[in-house]
C-alpha cells in the first residue's frame, strides 16, 4: 500500500526502529532511530481468466499470549508465542509449485528448512505414536493380578517407555517450533495470471488525460504557503511537515468525501487503534522487528505504531468464528500512518512523496474464498471511479512476482501521473490475501447448512473455513496532494480545486495566497 499520538508533558518512551515489507519497491527503512514525541502529534480486465491450476494456501493463526510488562528492559520481553494454521502436508505435496513460487518472488525463504523437519517431525510422532500404545499395554497389564517380580518387572518398562516419551515429546516441541519459524517464511500463492519478474514486468491494464510541469508541490506548498518542511524539520526530523491554511482543508476535504464516497458503496467506517501488538503485524504478514523493518517499535513493549489501517483491522474479528450470513464484511478506515521511510537518493524524496507519518483511508474486506477475486475487482474498481472523478491521468498496473509481498496473491498499483517527478507515481494498490492472513489471524466462517442438507444440531454443523482478506488503498492523503497541487496548479500560480472536493472545503474553489479564507 502507499503511504498521532498525543501525548502530555510526562516521560516519552523510546522507539526503536523496529518493518512493514510493503508491497512498494519504493519503500526502505531509516537507519536511524527516533523517539515518540518526535512523532507526536485497475479494472481487472479478465474476461478470458484461467482457471487457477493452484489453490492459494495462506501460511499462518491464533491467540496472542500476554508478553512481560513494558518496564522490562527490550531484550528481556517474552515474545508472543503464537501458531500459524499451516498446511505442512499440502506444501509437502505440491513443493515444485512453492518452490518455483519462492523463486519467482524472490523470497528468502528456503523450502527444504521446512520440507526437511517436516519429515523428521512425521517420523518422531510415529515413535511417540508407538510408544504410547505400549506404555498403554503396560497400563493395561498392571491392573491384573500380577507376581511382584513380574510387576516390577512392568514397572521398570513403564518407566523407560515414560522417559523415552519425553525425550521424544521434547524433540516434537522443537521440531514444531522449527517449522513454524521457517514455514511462516514462505509467502502466498500468486494467482496465474500474476507476471513472473520485476517491476518492469508488471502488465499496464488501464490509462485513465497529462499535464506540463510549472512548479512541483515542494515549490508550490512554499509559495502558497500550504506546507513547512523547514519547521517540521527541526521539530521531528527529516520527511516530517506541517500542513497549512487550505492544505489542512484539502487532506479534511480528501478524507470526507473518500469516506463518504466509499460508504455509498456498502462499507462500514472505522477509526482504529494506532498502536498495536507486534505479533498482530506479524499474523497480518509483516516483520516488526525484520532486519529491513519499515515498523516503529516502541521499546521496551510489544507495541508497534501501524504503517497502514489494514493491521488494526484485520485484527478487529481475531480468533473468530463468523456466521456465514455475516459475510460480506466490508470496512473502509481512517487512521494516521507511521513508516521509516528512508527512500533513495534523487527527486522522489523531495517533499510528500516519501515521509514517515501520514494520514490514509483504507478499504478492508473479509469473505468468503470463492468471492475474493470478484472483491478484489470491485475494489480496484472503486479506486479508478475515486482518481477519474478528480481528474488525475493515471494507470493501473497487474504486478509482477517480485514486487507482491508476502501476504498478496495478487496485486494491482495505480499510478497517477505527477509532473514533478516527470513520471507516474504510484498512489494506491489493491491486495487479495486469500487465507494467507486468517491463518495466522484465527478468522473463519461456519457455512450454512445447505438446501439438500437442512438439518442442524451440532452433529451436522458443517466444518469451518478461512475467510479471504482484501485491501486497498482509497486515499492517501500526501501522494494525493502532490496530484492536486500539479496537476490542477494554474498559470498565475493559483491552484483549483476539483469540483467534488468543494463542498467539502467550504465551496473554496482556487487556492491564492491573495483569496485566502475569502468565500
Amino acid at each position: 500500500m502507499v503511504l498521532q499520538c498525543c501525548l502530555g508533558g510526562t516521560t516519552f518512551q523510546t522507539l526503536k526502529l523496529a518493518a512493514i515489507p510493503s508491497s512498494s519497491s519504493i519503500l526502505r527503512p531509516l537507519s536511524k532511530s527516533i523517539t515518540l514525541d518526535h512523532l507526536l502529534l485497475p479494472r481487472l480486465p479478465s474476461p478470458h481468466r484461467r482457471s487457477l491450476s493452484l489453490l492459494a494456501r495462506a501460511l499462518s493463526a491464533a491467540p496472542v499470549i500476554q508478553t512481560t510488562p513494558p518496564t522490562i528492559p527490550d531484550e528481556k520481553i517474552v515474545k508472543p508465542q503464537w501458531k500459524a494454521a499451516i498446511d505442512f502436508k499440502w506444501i509437502r505435496g505440491n513443493k515444485v509449485a512453492v518452490a518455483d513460487n519462492i523463486n519467482n518472488r524472490k523470497s528468502n525463504a528456503n523450502l527444504e528448512l521446512v520440507l526437511d523437519p517436516y519429515e523428521r517431525l512425521l517420523s518422531v510422532q510415529k515413535e511417540v505414536e508407538q510408544l504410547r500404545a505400549e506404555r498403554n499395554v503396560v497400563a493395561n497389564k498392571m491392573k491384573g493380578k500380577l507376581e511382584p517380580s513380574e510387576r516390577q518387572k512392568l514397572i521398570e518398562e513403564g518407566k523407560n517407555l515414560k522417559e523415552g516419551l519425553v525425550t521424544l515429546e521434547e524433540d516434537l516441541l522443537n521440531l514444531s517450533e522449527e517449522l513454524q519459524r521457517e514455514a511462516q517464511r514462505i509467502p502466498n500463492m500468486s494467482h496465474p495470471d500474476v507476471p513472473v519478474g520485476g517491476e518492469a514486468c508488471s502488465v499496464l491494464v488501464a490509462l485513465g488525460s497529462l499535464v506540463s510541469l510549472l512548479k512541483d508541490h515542494y515549490q508550490l506548498g512554499k509559495d502558497l504557503d500550504l506546507i513547512d518542511f523547514d519547521a517540521a524539520a527541526e521539530i521531528s526530523g527529516s520527511k516530517f511537515y506541517y500542513l497549512k491554511n487550505e492544505a489542512v482543508l484539502l487532506e479534511m476535504a480528501l478524507v470526507n468525501w473518500t469516506m463518504s464516497q466509499v460508504m455509498r458503496r456498502g462499507f462500514t467506517p472505522l477509526t482504529t487503534p494506532e498502536l498495536v501488538r507486534s505479533s498482530v503485524v506479524e499474523k497480518c504478514g509483516f516483520q516488526p522487528r525484520g532486519e529491513n523493518t519499515q515498523v516503529y517499535s516502541i521499546e521496551g513493549s510489544d507495541q508497534c505504531l501501524i504503517g497502514t489501517a489494514e493491521i488494526p483491522v484485520g485484527g478487529i474479528h481475531m480468533d473468530s468464528i463468523l456466521a456465514e450470513s455475516l459475510l460480506p464484511l466490508k470496512y473502509v478506515a481512517f487512521s494516521h500512518c507511521f513508516r521509516t521511510e528512508a527512500g533513495a537518493a534523487g527527486t522522489a524524496t523531495r517533499g510528500l512523496y516519501r515521509v514517515h507519518q501520514f494520514s490514509k483511508v483504507e478499504m478492508f474486506i473479509l469473505c468468503r474464498p470463492e468471492e475474493s477475486d470478484s472483491y478484489h475487482e470491485e475494489l480496484i474498481g472503486i479506486e479508478e471511479d475515486l482518481f477519474s472523478s478528480l481528474g488525475f491521468h493515471f494507470k493501473t498496473l497487474d504486478m509482477a512476482s517480485e514486487d507482491l509481498g508476502a501476504p498478496a496473491y495478487r496485486k494491482f498499483d495505480v499510478e497517477a501521473w505527477m509532473p514533478g517527478l516527470g513520471r507516474y507515481g504510484e498512489i494506491s494498490s489493491a491486495s487479495n490475501c486469500t487465507d494467507y492472513q486468517n491463518r495466522r489471524l484465527g478468522i473463519r466462517y461456519r457455512p450454512e447448512a445447505s438446501s439438500t442438507n437442512p438439518k442442524k444440531g451440532i452433529g451436522n454443523l458443517a466444518p469451518t473455513q478461512f475467510v479471504h482478506t482484501l485491501n486497498a488503498t482509497a486515499c492517501a492523503v500526501p501522494r494525493m496532494i502532490i496530484c492536486l497541487l500539479e496537476n490542477y496548479q494554474q498559470e498565475d500560480g493559483s491552484v483549483v480545486i476539483p469540483e467534488p472536493l468543494r463542498p467539502f472545503t467550504g465551496g473554496l474553489e482556487v487556492i491564492t495566497p491573495q483569496s485566502r479564507y475569502k468565500k
